[in-house]
């Protein structure tokens, strides 16, 4: 068990190991360096968060981390995707991490004259406005991430004169910072998680969250709402839904859901049963501790106790 009492991710032979979306200086690794014990555990950066879930699951890393959602931008479609396919994997935490951009920029370079940005998508859509407003004639060139942008800085042929990246990467790069704090929301947050092969679940602390992907089985009028109704019926509060393609035809979807709540609640095991009816492809990725411990409101029906008592009343008619 880890120090908070949830199970870590299952040992490889030696020393821990985890990866995460790199390079070094990334908002990941600053989410990683939040799970317990990976400051002194073998970190190693993957180029995607795909490589990153192939370590994974090739039993190269005990567990990665890679971004899935932020307040500003909404779920991130690469992490999205390539957890809903392939070798099952189980989310074992999430972390919460404040995000703050600079704009750093090559020695001799000012403000008025940038002209190319570099910076991840993520990072470009949460300073759109400020870039319009500061740096109106720059262009922007995408980059793997914010630190690869910040470190392709220091190229001569990469191309650009400026990157938006981590206040943590500008400092270790030693780079030339020409702007703080440019973010277009001051509070913007990024959600990551800790994922790995599956393994023993985290216990239930009343604050939990529970991840699955649905496939729509069938494109017909009321379908969604089938799905949907396996949740509100017991009492089971989404905190996110997105629709995702398939890749497989247009118009073919599967939904990512968040829901309040541990599988081993009874309202949400209910859920999950009556899901498995109606989408037997379901994907359960994991119950674990919510990082903003936010409990979840639960009604007096479709609380155990009332599920517990509607149980022993069935058996007693049944029994006679």
């Amino acid at each position: 068990m880890s120090p908070e009492g949830t199970p870590g991710p299952p040992k490889l032979p030696g020393t821990m190991v985890y990866t995460y979306l790199g390079p070094e200086g990334t908002f990941t690794e600053a989410a990683l360096l939040q799970v317990p014990g990976a400051d002194e555990a073998v970190r190693v950066p993957s180029t995607s968060v795909t490589s990153a879930l192939e370590m994974v699951r090739s039993g190269h890393a005990n567990a990665a981390v890679v971004p899935i959602e932020n307040s500003v931008e909404g779920g991130v479609s690469a992490t999205l995707d390539a957890i809903s396919i392939g070798q099952p994997l189980r989310i074992l935490r999430e972390i919460l991490v404040p995000i703050t951009f600079v704009l750093a920029v090559r020695p001799g370079i000012e403000l008025d004259d940038v002209r190319r940005v570099s910076t991840h998508s993520h990072a470009w859509a949460q300073c759109r406005n400020w870039a319009e407003l500061n740096i109106p004639k720059a262009e922007y060139l995408p980059a793997s991430s914010t630190a690869a942008a910040a470190v392709g800085l220091q190229d001569d042929s990469s191309g650009f004169d400026a990157a938006i990246c981590s206040p943590l990467v500008a400092s270790r790069l030693g780079l030339n910072v020409v702007a703080r704090d440019i973010g277009d929301v001051s509070d913007a947050v990024t959600r990551f998680i800790l994922i790995s092969l599956p393994g023993l679940l985290p216990e239930p602390t009343g604050a939990d969250k529970t991840t699955v992907v649905i496939p729509l089985p069938e494109d017909r009028p009321g379908a969604l709402m089938e799905i949907l109704d396996q949740f509100s019926t017991r009492g089971v509060n989404l905190s996110r839904i997105e629709s995702r393609p398939t890749g497989a035809f247009l118009g073919d979807y599967f939904f990512s859901i968040d829901v309040d709540g541990h599988i081993f609640d009874a309202r949400v095991a209910d859920a999950l049963k009556g899901l498995h009816r109606v989408s037997p492809e379901l994907r359960f990725l994991g119950s674990y501790p919510r990082a903003d411990h936010r409990r979840a409101h639960v009604l007096p029906h479709t609380s155990d106790p009332a599920f517990e008592a509607a149980d022993q009343w069935l058996e007693s008619l049944i029994n006679g």
